[in-house]
């Protein structure tokens, strides 16, 4: 763990390297990564369970590709009543803030009498991707399917990894309860390939989103152009901003709460107290050794987690800025000051009783977030990641007179005069 001041001479630089340093895929992965989508593309089903006997130890053709939906139900139904409770506050909340964000179609007809607008239309289909090794999601279920069902698509495939053949009864029972039609129990970067390309047993989608580990990533930015994709996740990051008036457990609790995801995974801490920052250092290795996570975590804090200790809270908005992390904390007294200066977070928990891992559940904003600094320039998923807008134009023939002949102007400036005629033409007659 690293242990920074602001005041320090060395500061810009050590801080610089924590803004560069990647802790994604290296180019391994990429490689092994090509390789098995080129065996998907070549060889479809064939390539698909040889790669999951490979790397998921079951036989697709004796476990079964597809998991029915009457087992999905089934597993709703035999859920303990609180769990299920649970899931159900978490879909309503998900289900209601992604449909306020469901864009409206749009027309007009400007002073030139041309008529103008634009028409929003759900992907035909839609590729969830749920992981299923280190740990099962089934938020990440919720999260994913449900602003597709929102947006109105079609028809929502998910595929998990299955190890050994079993499956999570808790994936299963949130699957039905997204309302997900397919379900199939392949992962890995051949999952994403068959949903890209297809395969004889599973037909493509248009869009594929959720998060993966790094040959899943990798899978998904190779694809990119084949299919649509929701962002190219990287390891899980929380930065909390808290003052001395935090208490130190609950910091280091907040901490962890990243920590514990991955090895990779980045933990970060802003403070203007070095007595909160000691004590919170002590809290997290405490927590940590008790934990059922705590390789993971421990390894996370140990590898790449940050303390910095600045003289002004108001000094660690450029810090969070650069940093853009995927989950920013202002565990402050009043966070509205602080908030009104961040501009590139994924998302933001404001004031000292909202802990990220309520935003992972049952807030209702989406958990699926860029990481590694890519919140300077794209967001977290919604309900936009599954349609497509179109516009369109309609001229009569006064609004061509108004505004064809600048058209032929600029194509003939362009050097295409096919385009030039096409307006000329209709001008003319």
């Amino acid at each position: 763990m690293k242990r920074l001041d602001a005041g320090d001479p060395g500061f810009a630089g050590a801080f610089q390297s924590i803004v560069t340093a990647r802790r994604e895929s290296d180019p391994d992965v990429a490689r092994d990564v090509a390789g098995f989508l080129a065996q998907v593309r070549s060889d479809g089903d064939e390539a698909v369970a040889a790669l999951t006997r490979r790397f998921d130890k079951h036989d697709l053709n004796q476990t079964g590709w597809r998991i029915d939906r009457d087992l999905c139900d089934a597993a709703l139904r035999d859920l303990d009543p609180d769990l299920r409770g649970a899931l159900e506050l978490a879909a309503t909340r998900i289900r209601a803030y992604h449909a306020a964000q469901r864009p409206k179609d749009s027309e007009s007809v400007d002073d030139a009498g041309v008529r103008l607008g634009a028409r929003w239309l759900p992907v035909d289909a839609a590729g969830v991707y749920v992981p299923g090794g280190r740990a099962a999601y089934p938020s990440s279920v919720l999260m994913n399917a449900i602003p597709a069902k929102v947006a109105g698509v079609e028809r929502i495939v998910m595929v998990t990894p299955t190890p050994g053949g079993e499956v999570n009864q808790l994936v299963l029972a949130a699957a039905a309860l997204a309302g997900v039609d397919e379900v199939w129990r392949i992962g890995g970067a051949q999952a994403i390939a068959a949903l890209a390309y297809g395969t004889e047993t599973i037909a493509p989608v248009d869009v594929v989103t959720g998060p993966g580990n790094a040959w899943v990533a990798e899978a998904k930015r190779q694809l990119y152009g084949v299919v649509g994709i929701d962002m190219v996740a990287g390891p899980s990051e929380i930065l909390v901003i808290a003052d001395g008036q935090n208490d130190p457990a609950i910091v280091a609790a907040d901490l962890l709460s990243q920590a514990e995801h991955d090895p990779t995974s980045q933990s970060i801490l802003i403070t203007d107290s070095p007595a909160l920052a000691s004590k919170v250092e002590d809290a997290v290795e405490v927590q940590a050794a008790a934990l059922a996570t705590r390789t993971s975590a421990e390894a996370s804090w140990r590898d790449h987690g940050v303390i910095i200790t600045l003289a002004a809270l108001d000094d660690a908005i450029p810090l969070a800025n650069r940093l853009a992390a995927e989950h920013l904390q202002l565990s402050v007294a009043d966070p509205e000051r602080l908030f009104a200066g961040i501009r590139h977070a994924g998302s933001v928990f404001l004031g000292r009783h909202t802990p990220e891992a309520v935003g992972d559940y049952v807030a209702g904003p989406n958990h699926v977030l860029p990481t590694g600094r890519r919140a300077r320039f794209s967001s977290g998923l919604s309900v936009l990641d599954f349609m497509k807008r179109t516009s369109f134009i309609q001229l009569d023939e006064a609004a061509l007179g108004a505004i064809g002949p600048a058209a032929v102007t600029l194509a003939d400036a362009e050097g295409l005069p096919a385009h030039a005629e096409s307006v000329r033409r209709r001008l003319e007659k």
